[in-house]
């Protein structure tokens, strides 16, 4: 096990996620939003820690050990110690060896915190969440469940116009609740006709049957997605920033 204490008071440990588990509750209560990154410490992608200020469980955080090696992706520190926040997290820093941040700009402490301690900071993804109703149409498209074995984009939800799928996609559940990441795709000699936005609308229908919040995520830089989100009635929330810890 992994810790180093300070003359503060202040102690990290790496711990399993059983122990991190009952204080994600409090963390998800208090985000309000969808948390892109909600799986990772569960799958066992990320290593949880505990902070203990003056013997007493404080916060807890996660630090990728995979794909993002060595990035703090989660803290949360108790409500009854916001003067210790600052301390609290730098120790983390300095006990996972953690050499980069990443954070929602919707989620407001994790995102001081990364202005605090990084620099080079850069946008990952543009976050969506659920917006107006709206009445997308496409002539000639028809929306339904995919049919065993058919072929195409992945997906369990596709468009087909005059009996050929052109587009699929769906509502992962494996984020905090209530919210569901809509995905989709658009085969390359359907695009630009506003089948996209067609699927997103009729997705996000879906997403509430299964007691669901709408919510998306993109590339930055993916332009053509953005407008597809946004036409389908998907409206822009946060970004997933991340950056350097400074030295």
């Amino acid at each position: 096990m992994q810790e180093r204490e300070r003359t503060i008071g202040i102690k990290v440990r790496k711990t399993e996620f059983e122990e991190i588990e009952p204080l994600r509750a409090l963390y998800r209560h208090e985000a309000n939003c969808q948390i892109i990154r909600d799986s990772i410490l569960r799958r066992g992608f990320a290593d949880p820690y505990l902070i203990f200020v003056d013997g007493q469980v404080s916060g807890y955080a996660g630090v990728w050990n995979q794909h993002f090696n060595h990035r703090v992706m989660e803290f949360h520190a108790l409500p009854q110690r916001p003067a210790d926040t600052l301390p609290m997290f730098r120790e983390l820093l300095a006990v996972s060896g953690a050499t980069h941040i990443e954070a929602q700009t919707n989620m407001p402490i994790m995102n001081q915190l990364l202005y605090d301690f990084a620099s080079n900071i850069s946008v990952e993804n543009i976050l969506f969440e659920d917006g107006p109703a709206t009445n997308v149409s496409c002539p000639g498209a028809v929306f339904g469940p995919r049919e065993a074995n058919e072929e195409g984009p992945e997906g369990n939800w596709v468009v087909r116009i005059n009996e050929k799928l052109v587009a699929a996609g769906g509502v992962m559940d494996h984020y905090n609740p209530p919210y569901g990441d809509i995905y989709m795709r658009v085969i390359p000699e359907a695009r630009q006709q506003g089948i996209g936005s067609y699927l997103v609308q009729e997705l996000r229908h879906v997403s509430y049957e299964k007691g669901r919040r709408p919510a998306a995520r993109c590339d930055h830089d993916n332009e053509a997605s953005r407008r597809t989100l946004q036409q389908g009635g998907l409206l822009p929330c946060g970004r997933l920033l991340a950056g350097e810890v400074r030295a």
